[in-house]
């Protein structure tokens, strides 16, 4: 992967737009915001809208389209929400249909686009201050796992909170905390690290979503609250349309991270 392709945002999006990037974007663009996307009917906005503002841990908010527009304001030069996702998913009555690579085939004058801080954005944080991210190690996607927290609903979504895992050494998890309370527009600081089934979780060796990762001998699991909580809502609430990233197939955008740093 070439050195331009990792730190211009907007040539990630291009090469998701060509085709040539289907995969997941973690460490991609690095020093750039990273989002989940979700892609809903004009008449469930509303009710989405205030399950992302209830839920803010989960789904903080960096952008809502107008209806039928292909893109957000503020998030990218050329940003086009129907392409430049490297992979999407499909949904029709809660069910999981289709996983593209675009979906301008299915797009429609009444589609709401919101684009939801991610988690990938914290890792060039972490990773700077020396804190190892084991899934960049092994090249692999974040696991992902739903748990038995609930969220607040709103209207027809509700559902359990989604959380993403990182394994790491206690005096680095210690770091993690301090680094990533920073960030609350890309979920800010964990939601719980140490025992699994605390919150749900009975084998973090099998994720819900994503990979598996080594977690090594001294280690606690760390869990962050994931922007994939969303599409467990979604599974829920039974739109008759809806459009979701992959998950870890994320929208990558120009803002920069330390924008969203206090």
């Amino acid at each position: 992967m070439s050195s331009t392709f990792r730190s211009s945002a907007r040539n990630v999006r291009l090469m998701a737009r060509s085709g040539a990037l289907s995969g997941p974007t973690a460490n991609l663009a690095p020093g750039f915001v990273q989002a989940n996307l979700v892609i809903l009917p004009r008449e469930l906005a509303y009710d989405f809208l205030l399950f992302c503002q209830r839920n803010t841990k989960a789904c903080p908010l960096l952008g809502v389209s107008d209806p039928g527009t292909s893109t957000i304001a503020g998030l990218g030069k050329d940003l086009d929400i129907r392409t430049d996702v490297p992979r999407y998913r499909i949904w029709k009555g809660g069910k999981l249909i289709d996983e593209p690579l675009e979906v301008t085939h299915v797009w429609r004058d009444d589609l709401v686009a919101f684009a939801i801080g991610c988690s990938f954005s914290f890792e060039e944080s972490l990773l700077n201050c020396g804190v190892p991210v084991r899934h960049i190690e092994e090249g692999r996607n974040v696991p992902m796992f739903r748990t038995s927290i609930a969220t607040v609903p709103s209207g027809v979504f509700s559902g359990p909170l989604v959380v993403s895992m990182r394994p790491m050494r206690p005096e680095n998890a210690i770091k993690a905390v301090q680094i990533t309370g920073r960030l609350p527009f890309v979920h800010g600081a964990p939601i719980h690290m140490g025992d699994p089934d605390a919150i749900g979780i009975h084998d973090v060796s099998r994720p819900d979503y994503g990979d598996a990762v080594t977690i090594k001998a001294g280690e606690v699991p760390v869990f962050w609250a994931c922007g994939v909580t969303p599409q467990a809502a979604l599974a829920q609430a039974l739109p008759e349309l809806c459009i979701t990233h992959a998950p870890g197939h994320m929208l990558v955008t120009d803002i920069p991270n330390a924008q969203l740093t206090f």
